[in-house]
C-alpha cells in the first residue's frame, strides 16, 4: 500500500515506514542411515545449484530477478529478513507436541540440517529415490530438477514456547516478545493465530517454497504439528528500493519507503536486536509480527478513484503523495486528510517508529457469499515490537480510513534468533544452551 511501516493495514504506505542432551527420533530410514548430520557441509558450489553472491543478511545482494540463484544459509543474521524479497511465500506456524526438551533440540538440529540443504538446491537427507525400498524416502521429491530459486527459510519462536513447565525456557523469554493485544476492529481466529514455532519459506518458485515446508513438517512428525499456514504471492513490499515498487490487491504501490536490505545503519537501528537489548541469545536476531488481513475487495472496487486516493494519501498511478509529482517525493502529511493511511502510518506520526515489511498478497478462493477471500499477509520485522508495530497499529486501528475496507483476522508474534554461523550451529542453539 503505501510505504513503509503500515503495521496495521497490512498495507504499507509509501512513506510509512520498520543444550541440552539429544535423543534420536523413532527408528526411521534417516536414523538407520545416520542422516541427522553426516555429510551436510555445503561448499561454494553444492550439488543442485551453485551458490550465487547473495548474502543472507541482505548485503551484496544480486538483482531479485536472478531467480535461479541460491541464498547462502550461513551468516550473522537469518536469511529471509533483509534479503531481497522473493515472489512467493509459504508460511507455517507449528505447535510443539513433544514434551521432551531433548527431542525438541534434536528436531531443531534436524530442521537446520535440512534447511541448509534445501536452500542450496539439494534434496533432504538421502534424497527422494534410490535408497531403501522398504522405507519412505527422506525427500518428498517435488522439487527435483528445480533451481534453488533464492529459497530462504527463517525460523521464529512464539511466546507459548516459553511457558512455565514446558521446556525450561521461562527465564529466557525476551521482554520484547510481548503478547499482541486485540485492537479495535480485529476479528481474530484463534485457530489461525499464534504458534510455538514458525518457519517462513520465501522463494521465486512456489513449488520450491511448498516443498521446503512440507519436508520440515514431515521431519517434525510426532514432535510438531502445523497449527496454521498461509500461501502468498505477489510481494507487497521490497527491500530493494532501486527496483519497481510492488502493488497490493487494492492496486496501490506498497512499501515505497521500506527499510533497504543494504542499508546497514537502518537495519542496525530498526531491525536487528542489539547486544544491549537484553536476552543475549537474541543479539543479531529480530522480532516478527505476522497478521492476516482480509480485504473487502468487492466494496473497494466500487469506491471512486478520488476516495481511494484520499484514503491512502497517494495517487494510484504514480504513487506520489498528495500535492507531489513523484512516488519518492517527501510527503507533506498535513496536506493529507487526518485519517489518511500514509499520514497515520508515517514515522513522523509515530515518534519515528519504523519496521521492515515483507508482506504478500493472498487469495484463498471465495467465502460462502461468493466474495473473494483475499487480502494481505502482513509480515514485519523490527528490533523491538513495543517501538515498532505496536505504536503504529494503535494509530491505524483507531483512525485509519482504510479500516472500512480491511479486517485483521489472525495475529502472531515470534522471536527470530540470529543466523547460523556454520555447519556445527543450529536453530535455537543459544536459546537452549
Amino acid at each position: 500500500m503505501s510505504d513503509t511501516t503500515d503495521a496495521g493495514t497490512g498495507t504499507t504506505t509509501t512513506d510509512d515506514a520498520a543444550a541440552g542432551g539429544t535423543t534420536s527420533s523413532a527408528p526411521s530410514r534417516r536414523s538407520l542411515l545416520g542422516w541427522g548430520g553426516a555429510g551436510l557441509a555445503l561448499g561454494a558450489a553444492a550439488a543442485g545449484g551453485a551458490v550465487a553472491a547473495v548474502r543472507g543478511d541482505g548485503s551484496d545482494a544480486v538483482p531479485a530477478a536472478d531467480s535461479g540463484a541460491a541464498v547462502p544459509f550461513y551468516g550473522a543474521h537469518q536469511a529471509g529478513i533483509a534479503t531481497a524479497v522473493q515472489d512467493r511465500l509459504h508460511f507455517a506456524a507449528f505447535d510443539v507436541t513433544t514434551k521432551d526438551r531433548a527431542e525438541l533440540i534434536q528436531l531443531l538440529k534436524d530442521w537446520t540440517a535440512a534447511a541448509a540443504r534445501m536452500t542450496a538446491g539439494q534434496t533432504v537427507g538421502e534424497g527422494a529415490y534410490g535408497g531403501l525400498g522398504e522405507a519412505p524416502p527422506d525427500d518428498t521429491g517435488e522439487a527435483l530438477g528445480l533451481k534453488p530459486s533464492r529459497l530462504t527459510l527463517t525460523i521464529g519462536f512464539g511466546p507459548s514456547l516459553f511457558a512455565k513447565g514446558r521446556f525450561g525456557l521461562e527465564g529466557k523469554r525476551p521482554e520484547a516478545l510481548v503478547d499482541i493485544p486485540k485492537f479495535p476492529g480485529d476479528n481474530l481466529d484463534p485457530a489461525r493465530s499464534d504458534g510455538d514455532l514458525c518457519v517462513q519459506a520465501c522463494a521465486d518458485d512456489p513449488q520450491v517454497a511448498v516443498h521446503a515446508i512440507r519436508n520440515l513438517a514431515r521431519i517434525g512428525m510426532g514432535k510438531t504439528a502445523i497449527r496454521w499456514s498461509q500461501l502468498g504471492f505477489g510481494k507487497t513490499s521490497s527491500t530493494t528500493p532501486d527496483a519497481q515498487t510492488p502493488r497490493n490487491m487494492m492496486g496501490f504501490k506498497d512499501g515505497t519507503r521500506n527499510v533497504s536490505g543494504t542499508d546497514a545503519a537502518a537495519l542496525d537501528k530498526h531491525v536487528w536486536v542489539g547486544d544491549k537489548d537484553g536476552s543475549p541469545w537474541m543479539a543479531g536476531g529480530s522480532y516478527l509480527v505476522a497478521r492476516r488481513i482480509r480485504m473487502h475487495i468487492e466494496t473497494w472496487d466500487r469506491t471512486s478513484l478520488s476516495e481511494q486516493e484520499d484514503i491512502f494519501g497517494r495517487d494510484k498511478g504514480e504513487g506520489a503523495p498528495v500535492g507531489k509529482a513523484k512516488e519518492r517525493d517527501e510527503p507533506f502529511l498535513k496536506a493529507m486528510k487526518p485519517d489518511a493511511h500514509v499520514r497515520l502510518a508515517h514515522p513522523d506520526s509515530n515518534s519515528g517508529a519504523t519496521i521492515l515489511r515483507r508482506g504478500y498478497s493472498f487469495t484463498d478462493g471465495t467465502d460462502g457469499l461468493g466474495r473473494l477471500e483475499a487480502g494481505l499477509f502482513f509480515l514485519a520485522y523490527q528490533r523491538d515490537v513495543r517501538k515498532g508495530f505496536l505504536p503504529v497499529q494503535r494509530s491505524l486501528a483507531g483512525h485509519d480510513a482504510l479500516n472500512e475496507y480491511i479486517q485483521h483476522v489472525s495475529s502472531a508474534i515470534f522471536a527470530v534468533p540470529p543466523g547460523i554461523r556454520d555447519k556445527d550451529d543450529w536453530w535455537g542453539r543459544a536459546l537452549f544452551s
